[in-house]
């Protein structure tokens, strides 16, 4: 445990480094490319869409294992704020 990041809100590069690495083989190893799950990211705004209006400008879709949770296999997370459901 680095005691500077107890006391810090600070996030370091090699900490930035790591994660982007990490995405890079999760890609790698899903063999999906991001111009898919670009595609993918477009599909379901656009379905969600239909039903609520969403904050665009804050949405993140990403590409993980399920290893964090069990597993090993991908998994899609997609944080999408609603503003207001469409009735």
């Amino acid at each position: 445990m680095n005691v500077l990041k107890i006391f810090s809100n600070k996030i370091f590069s090699k900490d930035i480094a790591s994660d982007r690495l990490k995405l890079i083989l999760i890609h790698d190893r899903a063999d999906i490319s991001p111009d898919f799950l670009e595609m993918i990211k477009s599909d379901i705004l656009q379905v969600i869409s239909k039903y609520a209006e969403i904050e665009t400008g804050d949405i993140e879709v990403r590409l993980t294992t399920k290893d964090e949770y069990e597993g090993n296999s991908p998994a899609l997370i997609a944080n999408i704020p609603i503003k207001k459901i469409k009735r």
